[in-house]
């Protein structure tokens, strides 16, 4: 199986399944001399974990993060990286039921008609549990953009369809309920919707927003490397991501380009834009503004109700869905879509290093 590296200089690789012995992930190409920890990548682990909430899956697992190589004395060592997470309570039995029947929604069917086979225990390497890994190394991806004083927020917007409310954005709030809301008010009432949802045995999607702050001037490549593509790129490789924009994103399809464009201005020798629509990205390169995306996150598909579908023998059937789910992902994957900006963007930082002779310079000219 090919498709389980992401990066090309920050380079990462995701292995384990979801009813596996464990789980994790190698970082390659890591500088040396950051200092890190277990409790370093265990507070992101803990935004992700199951169990949290009504809201997400009541799996019992800790999902205690290891560090297995490429750190000594409580620093990098530029050695590959290597993160595990075992799992405690996999339940297996709750997937027999299915392992003869394509559940909709789910990868089984092209996964089986790819491979000659699948693992129908919570989906094997489909299943959302393998973003724990990307967790693990956006966790050191961001100790790297904090040294940089780049900071990567993401937070829900909406819940099928209730959304925040702009004039009661707190980035506070969104620890302070299951759905990571920014607005009290209307994570009151996405939660609401949720209980309705749970007791109708259905589920939701909703929308994840993230705010890159700090973030230079000049980063990505402009053509097949832009910023916006690899970005997309890493949002869209979430499983349940159907969408994503960048900016006023699709609204910028209904204006005029005289509304559209960003008017740059110049305030104490330091370049700026008086509107942000881009979103931060101007060809495919930072300009220097609040990086702004947003990912549209499909409504979980294992729900409890009757579906229609077939079986491997490819007769008509009919399927109700046990087991442990989550009724949205959205909370849960917040921290992921963190995760994987900062694992894009500290990729591309240290692609841009090479740029410009001046910055190879810097190195190997210096008179130290």
């Amino acid at each position: 199986m090919s498709g389980s590296t992401y990066g090309n200089i920050f380079k990462i690789t995701t292995w384990g399944e979801s009813h596996g012995r464990g789980l994790g992930v190698v970082i390659d190409g890591c500088p040396a001399g950051i200092p890190l920890c277990e409790e370093d990548i265990q507070r992101d682990m803990d935004r992700r974990r199951p169990g949290q909430s009504r809201y997400t899956t009541q799996r019992s697992e800790a999902d205690k993060i290891g560090i297995m190589s490429g750190v000594f004395d409580g620093k990098t060592t530029g050695t590959p990286i290597s993160l595990m997470v075992l799992n405690t309570d996999q339940r297996s039995r709750d997937y027999s039921a299915i392992c003869d029947v394509y559940r909709p929604g789910h990868a089984d069917y092209g996964f089986e008609a790819k491979y000659g086979f699948r693992d129908y225990r919570g989906g094997g390497r489909s299943s959302a549990r393998e973003t724990l890994a990307r967790v693990a190394a956006g966790a050191v991806a961001r100790k790297i953009l904090a040294s940089l004083d780049i900071s990567v927020d993401a937070y829900t917007v909406s819940v099928n369809g209730i959304e925040i409310d702009r004039n009661n954005f707190d980035l506070d709030e969104r620890f302070n309920n299951p759905v990571v809301m920014p607005d009290k008010n209307a994570a009151q009432k996405a939660a609401e919707l949720l209980d309705k949802a749970i007791n109708s045995l259905d589920s939701v999607g909703g929308v994840i927003e993230c705010r890159v702050g700090g973030l230079p001037a000049g980063i990505g490549e402009p053509v097949f490397d832009k910023l916006d593509a690899s970005l997309g790129r890493a949002m869209f490789s979430i499983g349940a991501v159907k969408g994503v924009e960048f900016g006023l994103g699709f609204e910028a399809a209904k204006i005029y380009g005289s509304q559209n464009n960003d008017s740059f201005c110049a305030e104490n020798g330091v370049i700026g834009k008086r509107t942000n629509n881009a979103g931060g990205i101007l060809g495919g390169i930072s300009d220097g503004s609040e990086l702004i995306l947003r990912a549209a996150f499909k409504p979980t598909p294992s729900i409890a109700q009757p579906q229609q579908t077939v079986n491997s023998k490819k007769e008509n059937t009919q399927i109700e869905i046990k087991g442990r789910h989550d009724p949205i992902v959205v909370p849960r994957a917040v921290i992921v879509v963190e995760a994987m900006t900062a694992i894009t963007l500290v990729d591309l930082l240290l692609m841009n290093m090479s740029a410009r002779i001046d910055n190879v310079k810097k190195i190997y000219c210096s008179k130290q």
